[in-house]
């Protein structure tokens, strides 16, 4: 399914988390399919199954992923996903530090916000 970075600054359950995101985003793992139980990705993940459980619970959170009592948890419909602050600041600290290294390289204003309408193009041909 995918590896994690032991090394990495970010927490094993963050890991999980973005990791999880990134399969649902790309559409790896559709709509309605069933996750792994978190005894299964624990396993596979050697990791305590609590970590999982933790991440599981932030997916539902953010609307990601849901659970049904004794079947397991699925994922999502997209307009199920919320949009918090909290979240939303998470992001825009992201692109901050982002924007901070494009400069530090270099990149004019101008530059970064062609980037930004290359990236955003992008994302529009996907998704017609």
């Amino acid at each position: 399914m995918f590896q994690l970075d032991l090394r990495s600054r970010r927490s094993i359950y963050e890991q999980v988390v973005d990791n999880i995101k990134e399969l649902i985003i790309a559409g790896v793992l559709p709509v309605e399919e069933r996750l792994p139980s978190v005894r299964d990705l624990s396993k596979t993940l050697t990791v305590n199954p609590n970590t999982v459980q933790k991440a599981y619970r932030e997916l539902e959170y953010q609307g990601f992923v849901y659970t049904v009592q004794g079947l397991g948890t699925f994922v999502a419909a997209r307009e199920d996903v919320k949009m918090d602050e909290r979240r939303l600041g998470e992001i825009k600290d992201g692109f901050r530090v982002l924007l901070r290294e494009l400069g530090y390289l270099g990149m004019t204003k101008e530059q970064i916000q062609q980037v930004f309408h290359d990236l955003l193009s992008e994302r529009s041909e996907h998704n017609d």
